[in-house]
């Protein structure tokens, strides 16, 4: 299978509302693998490897978040695939 790796920094009020927790789940229910993060600026990043189509439904998920987030702007670019074998939230 071809997969493909972006990195994606999700602006808004994206903190605080479990947005980690809920792209973990989604993830794994797409079968995308990878982590997410809060970063200090108070955006949001994550590493998303996966199949073509899973990454790009993925993104479009975190285009709208969990019910509690506001998403503003996604800034998505391309990542090295690094292998990773499960997603998780990292601190």
């Amino acid at each position: 299978m071809n997969r493909l790796a972006r990195h994606v920094r999700i602006t808004g009020g994206v903190q605080g509302v479990f947005f980690r927790a809920w792209t973990r789940d989604q993830a794994r229910e797409l079968g995308v693998s990878g982590w997410v993060r809060n970063a200090s600026d108070g955006s949001v990043e994550a590493h998303l490897e996966g199949a073509l189509d899973s990454v790009e439904q993925m993104i479009e998920r975190m285009r709208s978040g969990p019910p509690s987030a506001r998403v503003e702007d996604l800034k998505i670019s391309e990542a090295l695939v690094k292998d990773l074998g499960s997603f998780e939230v990292r601190r």
